[in-house]
């Protein structure tokens, strides 16, 4: 078995931050995301893995390389346009080849990885096999409907109507049938070749789909409230350690890294939090839920519930919370300035000003 990981979307509800990084890299407790997935998929045994990238290819494939690293043996394939997810199985044919393999996004969190999703794939092998999710506004995602004896019968990519709120997740299994599925499409009214198709073009023919509906945790990565909230689980799972500085009047609650290198100093850090290598924290409060990257600066200021990479410094700020700051960033205090009120008023008007 093989491993599709998609790694080439652009990230747009990220931004600015991807502008410059790509989405699937930033860092979850000062790991990125994608590394999550493909440790995922090393523990299910699975060794060789093609990664679909775009334009972000040189930072993915610098920070993944050959995948040794990781246990794996790592093949690049160049998509140059996303253009949908069965486009990347267009795309990935030859290597897959006959093969089957799971399909995994590259900018998901799945709890718990994949070995039992795997497990029952090889025992069973269906054409198809996907996992579904319960979601309060199942509009924004692809949508299952399912029979009365809990088979796939109709899916549909991100409908007005949804016929049912069980979502697809981003871990998807095949078998080689799916590739005279995808070499059937026509684009959909977004422009792109929609994996949802192809899987109901396989039950249209008669193929064996099947799913399991999980109660675990499940995030796609896509925007900010999903990233601190992903970055908020993985921190609960946080076993304290002190590898760097503790120094002066400072004082750790509850679960806290201090990597090699840091140094903490004056500083409360409640947690679970995580403070990187080579980071300076001094006259300060960390909060909870916040991971703190490498070689940055935290001086004389509050922040909580956040995700800070690496090489930025917060100093003289009262108080930062639920914010994702990007790489090289400076935060400071605005300018003292005397504040007034300018006021263009029609007749009659009702002003109230807190002052």
């Amino acid at each position: 078995m093989k491993a599709l990981v998609l790694a080439g979307g652009s990230g747009t509800r990220l931004r600015p931050i991807t502008h410059t990084s790509a989405k699937q890299l930033l860092p979850v407790a000062n790991k990125p995301v994608l590394f999550y997935g493909l440790e995922a998929i090393a523990a299910a045994g699975i060794r060789d893995v093609g990664i679909v990238v775009g334009e972000t290819h040189m930072e993915i494939e610098a920070a993944v390389g050959d995948g040794s690293d990781l246990g794996l043996d790592v093949t690049y394939l160049r998509q140059e346009a996303p253009l949908g997810l069965a486009h990347a199985v267009l795309i990935a044919s030859d290597y897959l080849a006959d093969d089957d393999f799971v399909m995994y996004l590259g900018d998901n969190f799945v709890v718990g990885g994949i070995i039992p999703l795997v497990d029952r794939f090889k025992a069973e092998r269906p054409a198809a096999q996907i996992m579904l999710t319960q979601v309060p506004d199942p509009r924004s995602f692809g949508v299952a409907e399912l029979d009365a004896r809990g088979r796939v019968v109709r899916l549909e990519e991100k409908p007005e109507s949804p016929k049912s709120d069980l979502a697809l997740v981003g871990v998807y299994l095949f078998t080689a049938a799916v590739h005279e599925a995808v070499a059937e499409l026509k684009p959909s009214g977004r422009g792109e070749l929609e994996i949802t198709d192809a899987i109901q073009w396989l039950i249209d023919a008669g193929h064996r789909v099947e799913s399991t509906v999980i109660s675990g945790y499940w995030k796609d990565t896509g925007n900010v409230d999903d990233m601190l909230e992903v970055n908020r689980l993985v921190l609960e799972s946080l076993e304290p350690a002190v590898h760097g500085r503790v120094e002066g009047n400072s004082e750790l609650i509850g679960r806290v890294v201090i990597e090699k290198g840091a140094v903490v100093r004056d500083s409360r850090i409640v947690g679970p939090a995580l403070i990187g290598a080579g980071t300076r924290v001094s006259d300060s409060y960390v909060g909870p839920f916040t991971s703190i990257d490498t070689d940055c600066v935290i001086a004389d200021s509050e922040i909580e519930y956040s995700i800070v990479l690496s090489r930025s410094s917060i100093t003289g700020v009262r108080r930062v919370e639920a914010s994702l700051i990007g790489k090289d960033v400076e935060v400071t205090p605005a300018p003292n300035t005397p504040r007034a009120h300018r006021l263009v008023l029609g007749d009659h008007s009702k002003v109230q000003i807190s002052s």
